[in-house]
């Protein structure tokens, strides 16, 4: 909402496409640092650093491409935007699944636990599992279980730190536009086939 005042005070955008690339590297960047003894605090801490990032690039990349393309295009560019975001976002989900599972298969079964507790975590369920860490009675294990899970996510999170330095890098290249102080009705439907031009052909 900040955002949303701000260009529209302002008509500037590219200021807040590169914080929200910053502050979203950064925080996924601090997310290598959690593990099983993190305290709350520095969690919270994290995550509003990097939620500011996120929110911060909800409006302003759609602004920064309206104000780029032809009045007659904004519906299309703005459908295009919208496919590609969600598209991204279940790539990103299921990329991070892939990454975080792959690591806990790999670490899980060098910490010579019983089978029934590699099982659980390294047959795709990880994840789905987490619940049963609290369920293993020996203490020394569950604190094993949960290093690799912290272990495995620090990898998952390099995997988006990137993305994000990469969004960084993509946002210097976003050009200033003067976004207009004047409403444009634009006409949008079907071109209309007039009744006697039709019966001509």
């Amino acid at each position: 909402m900040l955002c949303g005042i701000y260009i529209n005070k302002t008509g500037r955008y590219r200021e807040i496409l590169w914080a929200g690339t910053v502050l979203l590297t950064i925080g996924n960047g601090l997310y290598l640092f959690f593990s099983v003894h993190t305290p709350i605090v520095e969690v919270i801490v994290i995550e509003v650093i990097s939620g500011i990032g996120a929110g911060f690039l909800f409006l302003a990349p759609l602004i920064a491409l309206q104000a780029t393309v032809s009045q007659e295009d904004t519906a299309t560019a703005t459908a295009t935007y919208g496919f590609i975001q969600n598209l991204a976002s279940a790539f990103s989900v299921v990329i991070g699944g892939v990454i975080f599972q792959s690591q806990i298969n790999i670490r899980v079964p060098e910490l010579n636990l019983p089978s029934d507790i590699i099982h659980n975590f390294t047959m795709g369920g990880a994840a789905a599992h987490v619940d049963k860490i609290a369920m293993i009675p020996d203490a020394g294990q569950q604190m094993l279980i949960k290093d690799a899970f912290a272990w495995s996510l620090r990898h998952m999170w390099i995997f988006y730190a990137c993305i994000s330095f990469v969004a960084i890098l993509a946002s210097l290249f976003v050009k200033k536009r003067v976004l207009s102080t004047e409403h444009v009705e634009t006409k949008t439907g079907l071109m209309r086939i007039d009744a006697d031009s039709d019966s001509e052909s």
